[in-house]
């Protein structure tokens, strides 16, 4: 279960950023034809940068394998009240 889980956390990452790198073309895109001077698609691609960032560290970075040691303190750490 534990590598489904991981599996279908990077292809949902994959998929977001696809959509993210679409959506941002078709911004600027946008953008080149109303002939704007201001760069304006700057700001939806910093603040949706920063959610796929968020999530590409939350899918890559970190222990790739969980061990007996972390959930032991999980279990422990969840019934203590």
């Amino acid at each position: 279960q534990w590598a489904i889980r991981r599996i279908r956390a990077k292809r949902g990452f994959w998929i977001h950023f696809a959509v993210y790198l679409a959506v941002n073309a078709l911004l600027v895109l946008i953008w080149a034809m109303t002939s704007a001077a201001y760069f304006w698609p700057v700001w939806p691609m910093l603040g949706w940068g920063i959610g796929v960032a968020a999530q590409a560290v939350s899918v890559y970075v970190g222990p790739s394998e969980i061990s007996e040691a972390q959930i032991d303190r999980e279990l422990q750490g969840r019934f203590v009240s």
